[in-house]
């Protein structure tokens, strides 16, 4: 398993090394001649997790993200509907690569922000590059009501935090894939042998098989021996995305519960093979402000 981490690693640092100082060129003056790869993915989420995609300078976009109950809940539980988790959030692009993202979920009520820079863009051209590279910094807060209120307790223990890198290519029209190695830091743990930092590769991408609507999977494995409080799993979801107009409804079945991108990487718990499936969807609206379009 280290030999894995230190391969995935040393590959994405070969890609920076390769291609970062081309792109900082870029920054000061972009070639009208180079061609940038535009919607490798349709909007800012694969279907949980980010995508590669920034709203653009100026656009913001308010994010309703909603996931049921169990499907094997029985019709007791109306097949999971009689159950919901939501998020509510908001994305404002800053320029054209830097995003800042707020948001606040019902899963142990937590508050999330984070910032979300370009570093690569895909190219060709003047300037070839093969990937785009973003880089994602984000905290969330846990605002439950402590267990022990009359315990000493401490604010940074509500913390988590998010590093997580998102290397994507789009091959053509219709396939694009992406590559997010992530690394969770939790201020506060269960136990003594639970890890304070959790590190997780993940991997998705789209197919689009009509010129509106495609089909998406995102796949985040947890490195083993990290968690031992808890009897987690690896999040796997699969869906559709569904462009009209301004808005994009993607719709999504799932083996996570919480929605905020900290907690499903590290607190999914339940398998697809019980039959543990979550139905949810995200919609997306676009708010712009004047910014420039691509």
């Amino acid at each position: 398993m280290k030999r894995i981490v230190l391969f995935f690693g040393l590959m994405f640092f070969g890609l920076i090394s390769s291609f970062a100082q081309d792109d900082l060129m870029d920054i000061f003056g972009e070639d009208e001649t180079i061609d940038y790869t535009s919607a490798t993915f349709k909007t800012t989420r694969l279907a949980l997790g980010y995508s590669v995609e920034n709203p653009v300078k100026n656009d913001m976009i308010f994010l309703i993200s909603h996931h049921f109950g169990n499907i094997n809940g029985g019709a007791y539980e109306f097949f999971g509907l009689d159950q919901a988790t939501i998020r509510l959030g908001l994305e404002y692009g800053i320029t054209d690569r830097l995003t800042v993202g707020y948001g606040r979920s019902s899963y142990n009520k937590t508050y999330d922000g984070y910032l979300k820079y370009k570093v690569l863009r895909q190219s060709k051209g003047l300037k070839k590059m093969p990937v785009t590279l973003n880089l994602v910094a984000g905290t969330s807060i846990n605002t439950l009501k402590w267990e022990n209120p009359d315990q000493e307790n401490y604010f940074s223990s509500r913390m988590t935090y998010l590093f997580q890198a998102i290397v994507a290519r789009k091959f053509n029209k219709n396939l694009s894939l992406q590559f997010m190695p992530s690394l969770v830091h939790k201020n506060l743990v269960a136990t003594a042998k639970d890890h304070n930092d959790i590190f997780t590769i993940g991997a998705g991408g789209r197919y689009k098989f009509t010129k509106r609507t495609s089909i998406n999977v995102e796949y985040h494995y947890v490195i083993p021996d990290q968690i031992h409080s808890y009897d987690y799993t690896n999040s796997l979801t699969i869906g559709f995305d569904i462009e009209t107009g301004g808005h994009v409804f993607q719709l999504f079945f799932t083996n996570s519960v919480p929605i905020n991108v900290t907690d499903f990487l590290t607190h999914t718990t339940d398998k697809w093979r019980n039959g543990d499936i979550y139905f949810g969807f995200n919609i997306s609206r676009i708010f712009s402000f004047g910014g420039k379009k691509h």
